[in-house]
């Protein structure tokens, strides 16, 4: 990776964290495990290619804020999921978790029918128990049932149902994080609005 890819990533993961950390919606999507927020280079194939936001994003005075700096190699399972979805397409190079729940799913599946994005879920409870805990190879195995749940393409939104010691997150993908950022907030203002219109 040269130096102008370095300076080009970490610009545009900085303007997109920025973009996030305006979006008070967005605060009350972040899990318990808080937010993580990778962009993979393009000719990315390690942990190592992989730009995050270093001890991930967390709620201050009710707006979203990163914990860290952005750096290259500080993110394990959200750097192997990006770049198993990477494999299957090269184009998507961004991703961001967020938070799940029955409603959050239920919301996430209209709102994507919407969008005309593909959907689809996946039951961490069925994920087999010899590769629960290593994050390559748990990485390897969610992307997969989530094509295979998509009908064998690469979802935009997928949601991940919890299991034993692993809270249910939901991951939005795209091409380059300030995508990834607008579309997150929209959604994150979206779904804020549908739940103050069910009170």
């Amino acid at each position: 990776m040269d130096l102008n890819e370095k300076v080009d990533m970490v610009g545009r993961l900085y303007l997109a964290l920025e973009h996030i950390e305006n979006c008070t919606e967005f605060s009350a999507l972040i899990p318990e495990v808080r937010t993580n927020f990778v962009y993979a280079s393009k000719e990315s194939d390690s942990p190592e290619d992989v730009l995050a936001v270093d001890g991930r994003i967390t709620v201050v005075d009710k707006l979203p804020k990163a914990a860290g700096k952005i750096k290259f190699g500080v993110s394990g399972y959200m750097a192997h999921l990006i770049l198993e979805i990477r494999k299957q397409d090269p184009e998507i190079r961004s991703a961001i978790d967020f938070a799940n729940s029955p409603q959050i799913a239920d919301f996430l599946k209209d709102y994507c029918k919407e969008k005309g994005w593909i959907f689809s879920g996946i039951d961490r409870r069925s994920e087999p128990e010899n590769i629960k805990d290593p994050d390559e190879v748990s990485a390897i195995w969610e992307v997969a049932e989530a094509i295979r749940a998509a009908g064998g393409k690469v979802p935009r939104v997928f949601c991940e149902t919890g299991a034993v010691g692993k809270e249910p997150v939901s991951i939005l993908v795209g091409k380059d994080p300030l995508e990834v950022a607008e579309q997150i907030c929209e959604l994150a203002k979206r779904y804020n609005k549908s739940e103050q219109g069910s009170k």
